[in-house]
């Protein structure tokens, strides 16, 4: 057998090893992690409830065990198909394509965490032949298509959200899919390709919004490469796309007819240096995630907000310095040495998505661009880029053999730090993606300690209770109440715990003579309900 094609065949095994953990991490420890308010609402909306509405079926002022609590999370046989389309179309701003998978994924398998993220895992294990076949489209080089294979399966940030029960693996999915379906119509010209292509924009905007920004990419994309001329394929372009978009009329018409929007908290005004952090540590994330959560997440009970003083929580932040140049330099080479119809697919992939949020939240002072799972697109490019340089440089025909050797090591090592960070964050009950629930395990341990707890908290936050609820002990209790409820405990409990509140039940119970309110966690998530000695009480004691 040739030098090379042992060389290559032992990359492709040690490629095929890598895909293998990759896999096995996505399955491990499958229902660890905290079920965040996320997750809990899409069991809610596949269940066929209402978020709006959903919370009314629940009775205040009167103590539930956890099992009540979750009744709304498992499909019934009172609630069908057409309840979860009417749960859907409520939150329109959410492509329906996932959850319909997933209630019928639940039909069939039952209604646990397992069950519900299994979903998603299914959708990022596809990911692997789409970003080959997409490498293939772009580099016609089947080693750009395993190296790229590798670096998804072991990419922490993927990982988190293959592991997560939302639609963000199918959104990556459809993406790959679509950018594969763009060059091969580009390259075959025929009415049959084109009509693929126009399929993957219809089922990209059903599975998420954004895929606005991605078709928006693809349309720079064509334009450049026909110089902005009225070609047939500019033509079949504007048609394909044309018709996905209208395939999404009547989603839109729902979507106003509901008054959705797309999640008015991504507007709020964040400072400059706290969205370049995070831009920089999503980036990073990629490849090495070892940060676990941004640090110090304050739960404001007057904003009822979590608040996050945003800075280098650890160490391992600064890796984010060495990997940023990497990934640059990766980019630039790729850029350099690549046709001009890889270039432009590469540039309008990262401009479209990642640049765009990042502009658009300069100008507006909103957060979009910082949350990492809606700059898939301009990651996937970029590891494209890196899959390209590694590939460029483990060729057996250029450079010295020492040269050559030392990009193997590099390679060998970013794989490595990916899974070191897959291994720790598999582990981990708790990830900073789940940001708003961050705390949720502590403050779990905190009412798990307690004797014959009960939780006290605001009916309009039911979903962060019910979040809360699958890390308590079976034996712990609920008591929701309105934000003017007087507190009244008809069944006695040695442990009372505030969690979460409203500003204005947080008020009233602190206004309440009979208790005293005690913060008991560092970043006020819970606090503590003692109750204060009457003077029946002291005389008893004398």
């Amino acid at each position: 057998m040739k030098t090379s094609q042992l060389y290559w065949n032992r990359l492709r095994l040690f490629v095929g090893l890598v895909l293998v953990i990759g896999i096995w991490f996505r399955f491990y420890h499958l229902d660890h992690k905290i079920y965040w308010v996320d997750e809990v609402n899409t069991s809610l909306r596949v269940a066929g409830y209402k978020k709006s509405n959903f919370h009314r079926q629940f009775p205040t002022g009167e103590p539930m065990a956890i099992a009540q609590l979750q009744q709304f999370q498992s499909l019934s046989p009172e609630r069908g198909w057409g309840d979860t389309v009417n749960a859907l179309a409520e939150n329109a701003e959410h492509g329906p394509i996932y959850y319909l998978f997933t209630r019928l994924w639940m039909q069939i398998f039952g209604s646990s965490i397992t069950v519900t993220r299994s979903v998603a895992v299914l959708f990022s294990l596809l990911a692997f032949p789409a970003i080959y076949y997409l490498s293939l489209e772009l580099f016609s080089a089947p080693i750009v298509g395993w190296i790229a294979m590798s670096l998804v399966a072991v990419s922490p940030l993927h990982l988190l959200y293959a592991q997560e029960a939302r639609q963000y693996s199918l959104w990556t999915l459809i993406t790959l899919v679509s950018g594969v379906a763009l060059l091969r119509s580009l390259r075959l010209k025929t009415r049959g390709s084109w009509a693929i292509y126009a399929g993957t924009v219809v089922l990209g905007f059903y599975s998420h919004l954004i895929s606005g920004l991605v078709f928006f990419g693809h349309g720079l994309y064509v334009g450049f490469q026909e110089k902005w001329k009225w070609t047939q394929s500019f033509k079949s372009y504007l048609i394909a796309s044309g018709l996905g978009f209208a395939a999404l009329i009547p989603w839109i018409v729902i979507y106003f007819n509901n008054k959705s929007r797309l999640g008015g908290w991504l507007g709020r005004d964040t400072p400059f240096n706290s969205l370049a952090q995070r831009w920089a540590i999503n980036l990073t994330s990629v490849f090495f995630d070892l940060h676990g959560v941004y640090p110090q997440r304050f739960f404001d009970v007057e904003s009822g907000q979590d608040f996050t003083p945003f800075a280098w929580g650890n160490i391992w932040g600064y890796a984010v310095i060495p990997v940023i140049l990497f990934v640059g330099y990766a980019l630039w080479v790729t850029l350099r040495k690549t046709p001009k119809f890889v270039r432009w697919f590469l540039l309008t992939s990262i401009a479209a998505n990642g640049l765009f949020l990042m502009l658009y939240d300069v100008i507006s002072g909103g957060q979009r661009s910082g949350i990492a799972r809606y700059l898939f697109p301009s990651y996937l490019a970029l590891q494209l880029a890196v899959s390209y340089l590694f590939a460029d440089r483990l060729r057996l025909d250029t450079g010295r053999n020492l040269q050559r050797r030392i990009w193997q090591f590099l390679y060998v090592a970013l794989l490595g730090v990916g899974i070191s960070s897959c291994a720790v964050s598999a582990s981990a009950e708790t990830w900073w993606n789940k940001y708003s629930c961050y705390y949720d395990v502590e403050v779990a341990q905190l009412v798990n300690r307690g004797p014959n707890p009960l939780v006290i908290g605001s009916s309009e936050r039911l979903t962060r209770m019910i979040a809360l609820s699958y890390k308590l002990n079976p034996d712990v209790r609920f008591l929701l109440l309105t934000n003017s409820d007087r507190l009244e405990i008809s069944e006695p409990s040695s442990s009372l715990f505030l969690f979460r509140p409203t500003r204005e039940l947080y008020h009233t119970i602190e206004s309440d003579p009979r208790y005293t309110l005690n913060p008991i966690h560092p970043f006020g998530h819970i606090w503590s309900l003692e109750p204060v000695p009457t003077l029946a009480d002291e005389s008893k004691l004398n």
